[in-house]
């Protein structure tokens, strides 16, 4: 059956911004600047001063903002960093870029973000950092994970590809690290009409070295003191950007709003709801439930036209891309990848579907 109810209704999420974007982009091309321009920098300093940092530094991807990262570190060949096995692969794919080892750390089975407790026995004397993953919109423990960092001498990059507005503790995401790396993929909560990305930092020097990275390690026009990138932020996505980061505490509040009627259709039946972290702001990138029976529910869904995503069916260690790595020890990763189910969500998503969806989900629960 054709889709009724997509994962994320781009369409409708753009509409009322058409008109302006595109008067925005004929400006652009009226101006004929299109690569580190004004809209690009404006960019830059608004998300640098909404997450309380000192510099924000775009880049042509979230992929490319960790590798970026990692590169301003000094972090490559022999080098050790530990990150989630239950995530996406570029946070893994960016270690191996620079030259170092991923090390996969399991998850917590309620919030599915690393913690201190299991990365300490990972941490060995080549480790020279950990990449937390701010997980489907929630922050991870960086209270916790900074302390055992600053415990081993270690360095911690913020991934928060998930997680722009999300707080802990008042504080937030992007704003606890000594580097920390969004994606503007068009899908993330502050996403664009193509790819791109931004790292965060509050170390002047670090954004300096970034900024050369990203621009084929160039600090002074066509004098290059190291290889670097061609990872810059264009100008038409950093005006869509901007126009969207305008709106981007209502569309959280939509993503929660919709987070709180999916709670209130789905309690007390057989499955989990997504568990809030003590003291955080949950986004809802996702909102992900875990069951027992996992398929015959994504089926079903499927069947009436509701569409649902698997994130993640193979956990990182288990990708034939790290084939050659040692064996990880990560069960609570291996049995999330056969309970997680993520329900449409957007910050348009309205009480009628979220009620359809939960109904559909009820019917099949009962056998109906």
């Amino acid at each position: 059956m054709e889709q009724q109810i997509p994962m994320v209704d781009l369409r409708a999420h753009f509409a009322p911004l058409r008109e302006e974007i595109l008067a925005g982009i004929g400006e652009i091309l009226d101006q004929a600047g299109f690569i580190l321009g004004a809209h690009g920098r404006g960019l830059e300093a608004e998300l640098a001063q909404y997450l309380g940092v000192a510099h924000g530094v775009g880049c042509a991807s979230g992929t490319d903002a960790l590798l970026l990262a990692l590169r301003a570190l000094d972090i490559g060949p022999g080098d050790e960093v530990i990150v989630p096995t239950f995530t996406f692969i570029a946070t893994a794919e960016a270690v191996r870029y620079v030259g170092a080892t991923p090390v996969f750390a399991d998850v917590d089975p309620d919030y599915f973000c690393v913690t201190a407790a299991g990365i300490a026995p990972l941490i060995t004397p080549r480790t020279r950092a950990i990449i937390p993953v701010h997980l489907y919109g929630q922050a991870a423990p960086m209270p916790e994970l900074l302390q055992l960092a600053e415990q081993h001498g270690i360095l911690v990059i913020e991934d928060m590809a998930q997680a722009i507005g999300a707080r802990l503790h008042g504080q937030r995401v992007g704003s606890f690290a000594q580097l920390a790396c969004v994606s503007f993929f068009p899908s993330k909560n502050l996403g664009g009409a193509g790819d791109g990305g931004m790292v965060f930092t509050n170390d002047e020097a670090l954004a300096t070295r970034l900024r050369g990275l990203r621009n084929h390690g160039s600090w002074r026009t066509y004098e290059h003191e190291v290889l670097g990138y061609n990872s810059r932020l264009d100008e038409i996505q950093a005006l869509i950007l901007r126009k969207l980061f305008q709106r981007i505490d209502a569309y959280n509040a939509g993503r929660q709003q919709a987070a709180s009627l999916y709670d209130a259709a789905l309690q007390d039946l057989p499955l989990q709801i997504p568990a809030r972290r003590a003291g955080a702001e949950h986004v809802f990138h996702q909102y992900t439930l875990q069951i027992a029976d996992r398929d015959a529910l994504r089926t079903r869904l499927h069947a009436e036209g509701i569409a649902c995503g698997v994130y993640y069916p193979i956990p990182c260690h288990q990708q034939q891309a790290f084939a050659d790595l040692p064996p990880s020890h990560c069960p609570v990763a291996e049995s999330l990848k056969d309970r997680v189910l993520s329900l449409p969500m957007f910050p348009e998503l309205s009480a009628a579907q979220v009620e359809r969806i939960a109904g559909v989900i009820r019917a099949h629960l009962h056998g109906e």
